[in-house]
């Protein structure tokens, strides 16, 4: 049966999961949102084609690990009879000619570590989300998977009869595959594969060494900004939520979107744990992606999301060949979101470019003219802050005016004072205060229900997670006596398990079964806010436990068993990992340079 202990390598063009046994089971081609080549995925508990694995005789254990600090996985399977094999996957990248080498192309490195082991290659792509089979076609030391307008090329130094009929061999020497596009590999694939192996180890550890990192929660702060750049496309600067598509929310619902898309929602939080690990370059290429794809000439609509690429379509559809999760469908390509009114945008757009405006890091020429395109933007936060929309969680069948899109649109206006003010805008810069205090006023006036406590909605008592992100955006202090209410509130009606629950009334699917993790590291983050420190921190690390056997996590969890649900690796998740770990660690300072 499928699950999600799955381990990612990529390189910032393609990705690929790889479950514990060492079978590639999702690889999108020939980018994150491409075509997934590899689904096994999502096509049920033993599908038969859409996956790449060795298939070691007498198989009796399986080891995994990353090497330290990359995105190289290496798998290792023992035999009964004492002989192991080495796997060992990964994506190239480099620095080249001040450039970044990162081409759509998986390396799989298989090596006899002990004894003989006989094993086979098994490598069954599909196209068309698994609709059209592959043509085969084959040249000396290469096999080529064709799909109407794609293909795939494989290119080996092993016996290609062998690839194409699954044939078990004795391995005695090291085998290498190299799998991307149908083009010829120029080098010989042995020294080829060590070369890139080495460069791609030594370009994500150089990448790692420039990270700031807590004292504490070291490694698995450092697993998840390997994981959150995995999630980027260093082509266009976008990073996407997950990898993946159609990983329900729960057992048996039909909660399940495409997550291959970059929102606007997560941009701010996601410029705020790139600033805190020091990810500048991945930091500023996000941020222009999101000024170039929303502030667009002649654009009017903003969509709450984003492809990777402005040419690529959203439309939500099913695929119809591919059976599901665990079998349970349907499968989406695209995300019907795409087209609903979420008023909180206004707020993202703005918060997220406000960093040009401060960071001396960043080379961002014409902030002048940065301000006059997000002014319109900040018209709009005011002329919408009080209408109804589908909120935070993309409600699908009711509008109402959701607390944290209207305290959106506050940030919206209360940045673009400040702004304004930077760039010399002093009356406009007065004008948009102005505004935003009156929001300000309405919104908790409206927000705040008659125990005190601070409401997901307007005029009206519904418990929401998104209310303990007010402090975060500056518009409530954190002592407030509101937010202590509204902390006990959410802990009495939305804590399970040491999970926090998004909301506790039905919306379009009944009553929703799991938590959403960002939600528990937003709780333990609220916690810390309000002075609660070591409730904070058993809080988070509950929510670390949760890991799965190569520290990733995906969106959602199933509090009474712990098991992971929802699209993965899920980057909002890594996200309020990586917020929550710098927040609630020791210092260097006190932990390690004036300890006694």
């Amino acid at each position: 049966m499928q699950t999600l202990d799955l381990a990612a390598i990529g390189n910032c063009a393609i990705a690929s999961l790889i479950d514990r046994g060492g079978r590639h089971v999702w690889f999108c081609f020939p980018r994150l949102d491409g075509d997934p080549v590899f689904s096994a995925l999502v096509n049920g508990d033993d599908p038969q084609q859409g996956f790449m694995d060795v298939v070691v005789c007498d198989a009796i254990e399986t080891n995994q690990r990353y090497l330290p600090n990359t995105a190289v996985l290496e798998t290792t399977i023992t035999d009964r009879n004492g002989g192991q094999v080495r796997i060992t996957d990964f994506a190239p990248r480099a620095q080249r000619f001040g450039r970044s080498f990162h081409p759509p192309m998986l390396i799989r490195r298989i090596e006899p570590m002990t004894k003989r082991v006989r094993l086979s290659v098994r490598i069954r792509p599909h196209f068309n989300y698994g609709a059209t089979k592959p043509s085969i076609s084959f040249g000396s030391n290469h096999v080529r998977y064709g799909g109407g307008q794609m293909a795939l090329r494989v290119t080996a130094d092993m016996a290609i009869a062998y690839i194409l009929e699954e044939t078990e061999f004795a391995l005695d020497r090291p085998v290498n595959l190299f799998i991307g596009p149908d083009e010829s590999v120029p080098e010989a694939p042995d020294s080829l594969a060590q070369s890139f192996l080495a460069a791609t180890i030594d370009d994500w550890r150089a990448w790692v060494r420039g990270l700031s990192i807590p004292f504490e929660w070291q490694q698995e702060v450092i697993r998840s900004a390997i994981t959150l750049k995995l999630c980027s496309c260093e082509d266009t600067g976008a990073i996407v939520a997950a990898l993946t598509t159609s990983i329900p929310e729960a057992p048996h619902t039909v909660r399940n979107w495409d997550y291959r898309y970059c929102w606007l929602r997560d941009a701010f939080f996601t410029v705020g744990a790139l600033n805190r690990l020091g990810a500048t370059r991945t930091m500023e290429n996000f941020i222009r992606f999101i000024i170039d794809a929303v502030l667009r000439e002649n654009d009017i609509a903003i969509a709450p999301l984003y492809p990777i690429s402005s040419g690529t379509s959203s439309e939500e559809r099913f695929a119809s060949t591919l059976s599901g999760y665990q079998g349970m469908g349907p499968v989406r390509i695209g995300n019907a979101a795409v087209s609903q009114i979420q008023n909180d945008v206004y707020g993202s757009i703005i918060l997220t470019a406000a960093q040009m405006f401060w960071d001396a890091r960043l080379t961002y020429k014409g902030l002048a003219t940065l301000y006059q395109q997000l002014r319109g933007m900040g018209q709009l936060a005011a002329r919408y802050a009080l209408t109804v929309d589908a909120g935070p969680w993309e409600y699908r069948g009711r509008s109402k005016i959701h607390t944290y899109c209207a305290a959106m649109c506050w940030a919206a206006l209360n940045r673009l004072a400040r702004i304004a003010d930077r760039v010399g805008e002093s009356t406009e810069a007065a004008t948009w205060a102005a505004q935003a205090a009156k929001l300000h006023s309405e919104i908790l006036e409206r927000a705040t229900t008659p125990e005190g406590w601070l409401s997901g909605v307007l005029d009206a008592p519904v418990t929401d997670a998104t209310c303990l992100l007010l402090p975060e955006i500056g518009f409530l202090p954190a002592n407030d006596p509101r937010m202590d209410k509204t902390l006990d509130v959410i802990a009495k009606r939305l804590l399970r398990d040491g999970f926090i629950m998004r909301y506790d009334e039905a919306d379009d699917f009944g009553h929703p079964e799991t938590a959403f993790l960002v939600c528990t590291f937003w709780y333990a983050d609220a916690l810390a806010f309000a002075g609660r420190r070591d409730e904070a921190r058993e809080i988070f690390k509950n929510a670390l436990s949760v890991r799965n056997s190569a520290g990733l996590l995906s969106e959602d969890i199933l509090a009474g068993p712990r098991t992971l649900w929802g699209n993965f690796p899920q980057a909002y998740s890594h996200v309020g990992l990586i917020h929550s770990a710098a927040r609630l660690s020791r210092g260097w300072e006190e932990a390690l340079w004036r300890a006694s």
